[in-house]
């Protein structure tokens, strides 16, 4: 589980996404539901489940460039609303795309060259390497943002204002329904900008009396207290036994405490570091995580889908009546983050998901 030294990234529902006008996102865009944003030169075919074949919804999108990397990166989750298939890891698909500026730069000449009035905009080197770490972050104190950060205005998504004040026209132009790709497949949610803050932002004194309370009333139902929750946040199989609540589940209960400083936090992003994980994980779980198929480099966890955003998942045809149901849903992804040049589809990642224990701690 995740140690206290760590600061994961937590992501919060935003505003929403008006599907009825385009350009609104692109893959920069940190989002859940609507259609995925492509990449410059990468398409997509829409994946299906593995258990019942049906298509496959758009949960959510991830705009994550690694450090000291060159690369645009963008993560892709998908999942069968069918609900036999719930909470089965091979409903779930994950797909990493990435390019590089000159892609973007190519791909907006050729827009150029068929239509005229799509302009360039300069896009600067440093916005993508060392000055764009995971999600990005202010600098000095001042409002200049990395390409990483979502910002929730009405028409677009900000970055690097200072260097490129113009650069999200640019993307614009390369939105998917310009390039012909072809339309999800799958029943669609409805689309939500997810904004990003450090999990150190969340203090006790700082308005979370609400969070406090429902820790104490869960204390006392399941007879186990905060000092007693520290066992499931390390240690072994040792420490679990030690520390069990009433219903059986200690690596719940920590999972319950944690998540108390931000119970509304739909994902978490923490890459190269440990899960939160909702139950008791088999004990082969490195094993379970399959090496990359491409270049059989090992899977690190980059980032997970919490419980909360269960609820948040509705469909955009208010006449379907389907969802999704998970504890949370771990992503790995290639340590490496390989990707070979010229590549026009996704790299296929993994997915392990956990049931929740107790979904009526979430309604």
């Amino acid at each position: 589980m995740a140690t206290p030294q760590e600061n994961p990234l937590i992501g919060l529902c935003d505003g929403a996404i008006d599907d009825k006008r385009r350009n609104l996102s692109t893959f920069l865009t940190n989002k859940v539901g609507g259609e995925p944003d492509l990449l410059p030169a990468v398409s997509l075919e829409y994946p299906r489940c593995a258990l019942c074949s049906s298509s496959l919804s758009h949960v959510v999108q991830v705009y994550c460039p690694l450090d000291a990397s060159s690369y645009h990166r963008t993560i892709n989750v998908f999942a069968c609303t069918n609900s036999d298939c719930h909470g089965k890891s091979d409903s779930w698909r994950v797909l990493r795309s990435q390019c590089l500026e000159s892609d973007i730069k190519s791909s907006t000449e050729r827009l150029r060259a068929e239509d005229p009035a799509v302009q360039q905009a300069p896009m600067a080197s440093t916005d993508w390497c060392d000055d764009a770490d995971d999600w990005g972050e202010e600098e000095d104190g001042g409002e200049t943002w990395t390409a990483s950060k979502t910002q929730t205005v009405q028409n677009a998504t900000v970055f690097s204002t200072e260097a490129a004040p113009d650069v999200s026209s640019q993307l614009q132009c390369l939105s998917i329904s310009s390039r012909g790709d072809p339309k999800l497949e799958g029943p669609m949610f409805q689309p939500f900008y997810v904004s990003v803050v450090e999990e150190s932002d969340f203090a006790w004194d700082c308005g979370m009396e609400h969070a406090k309370e429902l820790l104490r009333e869960y204390e006392q139902r399941e007879g186990a207290t905060a000092m007693d929750l520290k066992a499931g946040e390390g240690g072994g199989q040792e420490r679990y036994e030690k520390a069990e609540a009433r219903h059986g589940d200690a690596v719940f209960t920590g999972f319950m405490k944690r998540i108390s400083l931000c119970p509304e936090q739909v994902l978490r992003y923490c890459r190269n570091s440990s899960p939160l994980f909702i139950s008791k994980p088999p004990l082969d779980v490195k094993q379970i995580v399959p090496p990359c198929c491409h270049c059989g480099s090992s899977r690190t966890f980059e980032f997970q889908l919490m419980p909360a955003l269960v609820s948040l998942l509705r469909m955009c045809d208010p006449q379907l009546d389907l969802a999704i149901e998970f504890g949370t849903v771990l992503v790995y992804t290639c340590q490496s983050s390989c990707w070979i040049s010229g590549l026009n589809s996704p790299m296929e990642e993994f997915a392990f998901v956990q049931a929740d224990p107790d979904q009526k701690h979430f309604k």
